[in-house]
């Protein structure tokens, strides 16, 4: 197959018109196309395309009377849920951090070092500590622990795990040997079985990474369900949706904060609501499906 070569915005404009895509403001377009970017818009125009939701047989024609601006509509509705939901996802993995730190080393007072001993975690997951700590010991606070003690292996658990990814914490978290333990940290979020606790968190750092990556969020699927527990009302068809991973995010908010879980619910349903996005409310339909508070046992 032939690589395709790069284009001029005229012709980008002129392939657009050719299947379909209606250009009122042909001098708009120019500017949104050269800001913004014709492949990322692409992730964007492809709900208005005949083949949508199908990758495989995309066709790139449009299906009739889609237009340019509604495209550019759902970009900016992607971009103000992303921004909504970030801060969000960043309290409930600080929090976690926190909950984890706290709970293990107060169990294992006389382990600062906790993550590195046998007795408390996986043999598979103290394999690989060596090369994973190499990573963190990067960090300039623990450059300087180690630095200060020279003789030390690793820092303390309250210092390394600071630095430690919110992948890399769901790791640490499902290779303790403890179940009781582990238990007892997921309770704090209301959670009672380890499977349903590492399925939600899971959603939750996966909906991290597609913000931190700015991919399309509006549409997004999990390759995986969601275990919904305790929550009630969550769809066979959310479960495996944005909407199924906004309401995760609400339900472990609730029992974080209660305020600012209903104020999360609240800001997205002021981001449906907008005028703004009126063209394209078939599009963001089952995002507001979301219950007009937070979820609750």
């Amino acid at each position: 197959m032939q690589q395709k070569k790069a284009t001029t915005v005229d012709r980008q404009i002129a392939i657009l018109r050719e299947r379909g895509l209606i250009i009122n403001d042909e001098a708009k377009a120019k500017e949104i196309l050269l800001d913004i970017g014709y492949y990322r818009l692409g992730f964007y125009w492809f709900p208005f395309e005949k083949s949508y939701p199908v990758k495989q047989k995309r066709n790139h024609q449009f299906k009739a009377g889609a237009k340019f601006e509604d495209a550019v509509a759902l970009y900016y509705f992607d971009n103000d849920l992303r921004n909504i939901v970030v801060p969000y996802l960043h309290r409930i993995e600080v929090n976690l951090r926190t909950n984890i730190i706290y709970h293990v080393s107060n169990h294992y007072a006389d382990k600062p070092v906790w993550f590195s001993d046998r007795t408390v975690m996986s043999e598979r997951f103290i394999e690989e500590l060596p090369l994973r700590y190499d990573n963190l010991r990067r960090n300039e606070a623990l450059r300087r622990h180690h630095a200060k003690y020279p003789s030390d292996k690793y820092a303390p658990a309250w210092k390394t795990l600071e630095y430690m990814t919110f992948g890399e914490m769901l790791y640490l978290f499902d290779n303790m040997l403890d179940e009781n333990l582990r238990e007892m940290v997921a309770a704090r979020y209301s959670i009672t079985n380890l499977a349903v606790f590492s399925s939600q968190m899971q959603a939750v750092r996966m909906l991290r990474n597609v913000c931190a990556h700015g991919h399309n969020l509006f549409d997004y699927h999990f390759s995986k369900s969601i275990k919904p527990g305790h929550i009630k009302g969550m769809s066979a068809s959310q479960r495996n949706d944005i909407s199924g991973g906004l309401i995760v995010v609400g339900y472990i908010l609730r029992n974080i904060s209660s305020t600012r879980s209903e104020e999360f619910i609240q800001k997205i349903k002021n981001l449906i609501a907008s005028p703004r996005f009126d063209s394209i409310r078939p599009i963001i339909g089952s995002i507001s499906a979301l219950p007009l508070t937070s979820p609750r046992q």
